[in-house]
C-alpha cells in the first residue's frame, strides 16, 4: 500500500458524509459514532474532515477548507482535532487494529 485509505469524509459545503465502501462492515454503532463526530466537527468549524489511514495503519485526522471560506474557524478546527483524539483515543486505537489486521495483513501481536 502506498498511499492513504480515506476511512470517512464530512464535508460542511455540500453537507454530505461519505463512509468508504471498504468499511462497511464495521459494526453500525462505529459507523453511526463516526457519522456523528465528523458532522458535528464540520457543523462547528466548518470545511471539510477526512479520518484517513496512512502506509503504516495509523489513523490520521486531516482538515481543509475553500481558500475563499471567511467564516472557516482555523484555531477551533485545532483545539477540536486535539479534543477529538483525546476523547476517541481508544476508538481510534481500534480502527487502527481492525485496519491493520483486516487490511495490512498483520497480526494482532505486531
Amino acid at each position: 500500500m502506498d498511499e492513504n485509505v480515506v476511512l470517512c469524509v464530512s464535508n460542511a459545503y455540500e453537507k454530505k458524509f461519505y463512509l468508504d465502501e471498504a468499511f462497511q462492515g464495521l459494526p453500525q454503532s462505529i459507523k453511526d459514532e463516526l457519522k456523528i463526530m465528523c458532522v458535528l466537527f464540520t457543523e462547528d468549524v466548518g470545511g471539510i474532515l477526512k479520518l484517513v489511514f496512512d502506509e503504516e495503519g495509523t489513523l490520521q485526522i486531516e482538515t481543509e477548507c475553500d481558500e475563499n471560506d471567511l467564516l472557516y474557524d482555523d484555531i477551533g478546527s485545532g483545539l477540536l482535532v486535539k479534543k477529538m483524539q483525546r476523547d476517541k483515543e481508544e476508538l481510534f486505537r481500534s480502527l487502527e487494529m481492525f485496519f491493520k489486521v483486516f487490511y495490512l495483513g498483520l497480526d494482532e501481536e505486531d
